[in-house]
């Protein structure tokens, strides 16, 4: 009897961790791709050779991306130093010192010893500190906002899966028009307001944290 029950309950367990049962993951909705816009509605001919649209773009762009759901590569082409050093040094001497009397009373309540004082205070500090950072790669996004100073909001994502883990590349920020190239491609580092995310899922992140019981006593170390 117990060893049907047991079956029983594997195989529910197996049933909720199948695909069919597996809840889909929620993507970030400042990172969700921006689609194209419909087609808009046909402008009302008024006589004239030109009539103006929301779909129009001149020809002096080209195919520059430009409008809402337009796709953009940007080249991932981060790198930031920085160092920083100081340094302290500080000395400082006294002394003080009074002859006693040599005749009268008060000469012999006092030696030539025990009316003499002197200190000294020493400090030596330094400190150093250095930190470098790099990113390079590609990832394409697409025009969320089109503002009407011509900068455009854009956001995207790129998640790769492999066998031991899930690597997420996550980008937003605003771009202008001129720094597009002919290709749809601009550097991150002329991504304004850029908010760049490199983070990744599985054994091969997990086995290079600590795990939760060493970070609760790092955190509570006095040392």
């Amino acid at each position: 009897m117990r060893h049907t029950s047991a079956l029983a309950v594997l195989a529910v367990g197996l049933a909720f961790a199948s695909p069919a049962f597996a809840k889909a993951k929620k993507e970030p909705i400042e990172y969700a791709p921006a689609y194209a816009m419909p087609a808009p509605a046909p402008v009302q001919a008024n006589g004239s050779i030109f009539q103006a649209s929301t779909g129009y773009t001149p020809l002096t762009s080209g195919s520059r991306a430009g409008q809402v759901g337009d796709i953009i590569t940007i080249l991932l082409v981060e790198s930031t130093q920085a160092s920083k050093s100081n340094a302290a040094n500080t000395g400082r001497e006294g002394s003080i010192g009074l002859i006693p009397p040599t005749t009268g009373p008060l000469s012999k309540l006092f030696k030539s010893t025990d009316i003499a004082a002197s200190g000294s205070n020493d400090f030596k500090g330094a400190g150093n500190a250095s930190q470098s950072n790099s990113l390079s790669g590609e990832i394409t996004v697409t025009v969320a906002q089109v503002f009407p100073n011509g900068t455009m909001l854009v956001r995207g994502q790129k998640a790769v899966t492999l066998n031991r883990g899930d690597e997420f590349i996550q980008i937003t920020g605003l771009v202008r028009t001129a720094d597009i190239s002919p290709d749809n491609r601009v550097l991150s580092t002329r991504v304004a307001d850029a908010r760049i995310t490199y983070t990744g899922k599985g054994e091969i992140a997990r086995a290079s944290r600590q795990g939760w019981l060493q970070r609760f006593f790092s955190m509570i170390s006095p040392f």
